[in-house]
C-alpha cells in the first residue's frame, strides 16, 4: 500500500509555462490520517485542480467528486455517501506569506511552490452534509421530520391562534371606532379656532 506524501501535492509552478495546466489526485482515507481526522470508514474521492499560470499570479480552480463511507445518522448503518464541491483560490505574491483569507493566499516573492494539500482537504470536509442519512430510508426520514415540525401545532394550538387572531381584529376596530368618536365629540371652541385661521 502506498502512502500519502505530503510532497505529491506541492506544485511547482516556477517551472510551468504560462497558461493553464491540469492537475488530478485520488483521495482515499489514508489522505486524512494525516490530518488525524477519522470520521470516514473509507474514502474514493477524485479532485481535479485547473491551475491559470499568469505573469504575476496564479488562479486555481479545486473540484472533486466521490464518496465516503460513513454510519447512517439515524440507523447507525454503514454505506457511501456521495459528495461533491469545489473551491476557487487565488495566488498572489508579496513580501510575507499571508492565508489569512479564505479565498487569497500570498506567498513571498521568490517562492516557486504551492501546497494544496490543506485546501483540498477543507474542500472535502465542507462539502460532507451535517446530516448523514441512508438513501434507503432518507425520504421516510424527510416526511417525518416534515410531520414532526407540524406536530407542534395540535388543534388546541391552532383554535388558540385563530381566537387570538378574531381577539386582534375586535380590538383594532375598537380602536378606529374610539378614534372616530374623538374626532366628532371636539371642543367647538377649536373648531372655531379653525376656522378663524382658515379664513386667514
Amino acid at each position: 500500500m502506498v502512502m500519502v506524501n505530503e510532497k505529491d501535492f506541492l506544485i511547482q509552478f516556477t517551472g510551468l509555462k504560462l497558461g493553464e495546466h491540469q492537475f488530478e489526485y485520488h483521495i482515499e482515507n489514508d489522505f486524512f490520517d494525516m490530518f488525524n481526522y477519522s470520521e470516514f470508514n473509507s474514502t474514493n474521492i477524485q479532485v481535479n485542480i485547473t491551475m491559470l499560470k499568469k505573469t504575476t499570479m496564479l488562479e486555481l480552480q479545486f473540484s472533486h467528486k466521490g464518496t465516503i463511507n460513513v454510519p447512517c445518522d439515524v440507523t447507525n448503518e454503514d454505506f457511501d455517501l456521495p459528495i461533491e464541491g469545489n473551491l476557487n483560490l487565488l495566488v498572489k505574491f508579496g513580501e510575507e506569506f499571508n492565508n489569512d483569507s479564505e479565498d487569497l493566499l500570498i506567498l513571498p516573492q521568490g517562492e516557486f511552490q504551492l501546497n494544496v494539500m490543506q485546501y483540498i482537504y477543507e474542500m472535502i470536509a465542507l462539502s460532507v452534509p451535517y446530516k448523514r442519512i441512508h438513501p434507503d430510508i432518507a425520504a421516510d426520514y424527510e416526511e417525518e421530520e416534515s410531520g414532526d415540525e407540524l406536530d407542534f401545532l395540535d388543534s388546541d394550538d391552532l383554535e388558540m391562534i385563530n381566537e387570538d387572531d378574531a381577539d386582534n381584529d375586535e380590538e383594532n376596530n375598537n380602536e378606529t371606532e374610539e378614534n372616530s368618536d374623538n374626532n366628532k365629540d371636539t371642543d367647538p371652541r377649536w373648531d372655531k379656532l379653525k376656522q378663524l385661521l382658515t379664513d386667514k
